[in-house]
This record gives structure tokens, C-alpha cells and sequence, in this order.
């Protein structure tokens, strides 16, 4: 079954220092717009480690998509750009200014990944758990039959089952044999 998200923002932009910023205040607007405060900062910090990596690494061009998905439960954000290499992880020496984007990631988000894109590059998406509050406002106007009193739902919301989460530093590439 292929399922829509319940919410969708998908902003195209060139990665550059003043337009990470932006990006940054347009996807915390959505998240509030969206009644998901509490996952504002880890977002944020997400995207921003994410854009910035494809200002300083992706060639031959700085152009990405950023994507909010929101489908019950969970967020996902995901950055894509025309750069067909996938991201390595490095063990960052402790004075380094640099070198931690993907570590960050991986420490506030449930799960994230790198996934080919047909036509050439790479999409680097992360996932975080949306608030019952949230989510039961989204299920309960989309559920069949909700109805009920002053929007008090007459079935209780549905949820989705739980996605194993990918172990912190391990991402996980679309087509390639998963790592033991």
C-alpha cells in the first residue's frame, strides 16, 4: 500500500551560507504551522548540517530540494542534490571546526539514510518521532467516520508501527547490501 503524507513543504534552493538560514526559518514556520514545536530545534539543526554539507561537498552545482513529510507518527526531512556520492562519516579530532554534520544527525534523529535518486544524486533524509498531540489531530480529521462532538473522534486515531531505527552512524544506501 502506498500512502501519502499527511503533510508535505518541498523548497528548492542553491546552498548557499544566506539562503541556509532561510531555509532554516521556513522549515521551523512549518513544523509551528503544523503544531510540532517540540520537534523544531532537532529539525532545524538537521537541515541545517545537511544543506551546509551540500554547500561545501555536492558538485557540479549547489542546487538541493529540502522535503518535510509528515505520515502519522513520524517526520521525515530529506535533502537531495545532484551529486550522485554518497556522505562518509569521519571520526572528527576533537579541535576540528568541522566534520560532525552527519553525527549531529544521527544523535537527534530517530533514523537517517542516504537513497539514490533516479536520474543521478543522492537524497540524505533523518526521521523523528512526531508528538501524539500532533498526530492525533492529523489521523482524526483524515480517519473514516471521524466524527463526533466539538472534534472529539468517535474511533481512535490510527497509528503506524514502529520503524526500526538504523543504528547511529550507519547510513543506509538505497540498492546497496546493508552492513553487519
Amino acid at each position: 500500500m502506498i500512502r501519502k503524507p499527511s503533510r508535505h513543504c518541498t523548497v528548492e534552493l542553491q546552498a548557499l551560507p544566506s539562503r541556509i538560514g532561510q531555509v532554516r526559518r521556513i522549515v521551523s514556520a512549518h513544523l509551528r504551522h503544523w503544531h510540532l514545536d517540540p520537534l523544531i530545534d532537532s529539525a532545524a539543526l538537521g537541515v541545517t548540517e545537511l544543506l551546509t554539507n551540500v554547500h561545501r561537498h555536492a558538485q557540479p552545482d549547489k542546487h538541493c530540494t529540502v522535503e518535510l513529510d509528515l505520515l502519522l507518527d513520524r517526520l521525515t526531512v530529506s535533502v537531495r542534490d545532484n551529486d550522485p556520492r554518497v556522505p562518509v562519516v569521519h571520526a572528527a579530532e576533537a579541535s576540528a571546526t568541522s566534520g560532525r554534520g552527519l553525527a549531529l544527525v544521527a544523535s537527534v534523529s530517530e533514523s537517517w539514510g542516504v537513497r539514490g535518486q533516479d536520474g543521478g544524486g543522492k537524497a540524505v533524509w533523518f526521521t523523528l518521532h512526531a508528538p501524539p498531540a500532533a498526530v492525533r489531530t492529523d489521523a482524526v480529521l483524515a480517519a473514516p467516520g471521524a466524527a463526533g462532538v466539538a472534534g472529539v473522534p468517535t474511533a481512535p486515531p490510527m497509528t503506524a508501527p514502529a520503524t526500526p531505527a538504523v543504528p547511529a552512524l550507519t547510513p543506509v544506501t538505497a540498492g546497496a547490501p546493508a552492513a553487519a
